[in-house]
């Protein structure tokens, strides 16, 4: 298991700083200059945009560029904002933890949505349980998040008056009072991307669990007269969990993208809404980091799904 990790990570390494070396070069040719303000501005002197731009290295080569913030970024320097000259990790570390906090609940939502329901469908085919599921699922993935999260605005905000539809970070309670509103101004957001994943796994665990229910091991564990609920949950479910494992991984991209969307319906002050407002500004070093950081997120969640496998199937050894 210890040689499996330290192989996957030496794997890991160059694929980060393969994303590293693309990202850069991409933000660099990208039209637009983040000191566009400072030029338009007859109140700074050309000599002084100018020693400021050499300062930070802007009209050097994109290699020389990537090589000097790759360093830096080695040291734990990542840089400041050019717009509000706050360090960017700080800004990072404020951000991030809204956003894992979003995401890892909205996760669990769709998870227990997706498996009990894909489940139960998959062992009652053609079902009117079936049917609607289907129907639902179709429903839930069809629609974008943006959408969805208009609708819930609407209706329990607008119309309910149940929910706040603005994340608020300077919520006036203490205690217990603290975390239930915390969690209050959260519902919307996590239920969102929660019914949006939830959506499209329940068609994709109903498939694995129908491969799986059709193998000689299950027809075999039938005939051996084990009851029907141990026959899905021990030799069905697990087996078909791999695909489904498998999914949760390469989604990751997407589960980060459609955060990003939704944290500005809902104004959650997350690393998404950080990374819009940051392209908005054309705040080059906050863009770099903010999406370098996704990159890493979205391999640390392969890897996790790599190590998981092993532990659902015991044929599939660290090798």
């Amino acid at each position: 298991m210890t040689q499996y990790l330290i192989r996957r990570l030496l794997i890991a390494i160059p694929s980060i700083f393969g994303i590293s070396i693309v990202l850069f070069t991409v933000l660099a040719l990208a039209p637009g200059d983040p000191f566009e303000e400072l030029a338009t501005n007859p109140a700074v002197p050309p000599d002084v945009r100018a020693a400021l731009r050499q300062s930070l290295g802007l009209d050097d080569p994109v290699h020389v560029r990537y090589i000097a913030w790759l360093t830096s970024m080695l040291r734990g320097d990542w840089g400041y904002s050019f717009v509000s000259r706050i360090p960017v990790d700080q800004l990072i570390v404020q951000r991030i933890p809204t956003t894992l906090y979003v995401i890892g609940l909205s996760q669990l939502v769709a998870l227990a949505i997706a498996l009990p329901v894909g489940v139960y469908a998959a062992t009652r085919p053609y079902s009117i349980f079936d049917q609607i599921a289907n129907t639902l699922a179709f429903i839930g993935f069809s629609l974008p998040t943006f959408f969805t999260g208009l609708l819930l605005i609407l209706l329990f905000s607008i119309y309910l008056d149940w929910l706040p539809f603005v994340y608020r970070t300077n919520i006036e309670a203490t205690g217990w009072r603290w975390w239930w509103e915390q969690f209050r101004q959260s519902i919307m957001p996590i239920m969102v991307l929660g019914l949006f994943q939830g959506a499209a796994w329940t068609r994709f665990v109903r498939s694995a669990v129908l491969d799986v229910i059709r193998l000689d091991h299950v027809t075999t564990a039938r005939s051996k007269g084990l009851p029907e609920g141990k026959i899905t949950m021990r030799h069905v479910v697990r087996n078909a969990m791999i695909p489904v494992v498998t999914l949760v991984a390469l989604q990751m991209p997407a589960v980060f993208g459609g955060a990003i969307v939704t944290e500005q319906i809902f104004r959650v002050p997350g690393i998404g809404s950080l990374l819009i407002s940051a392209i908005l500004a054309n705040d080059t070093p906050v863009i770099m980091a903010v999406t370098f950081v996704f990159a890493c997120l979205v391999i640390f969640f392969n890897l996790l799904a790599d190590i998981l496998y092993g532990w659902l199937d015991p044929r599939i050894s660290y090798r």
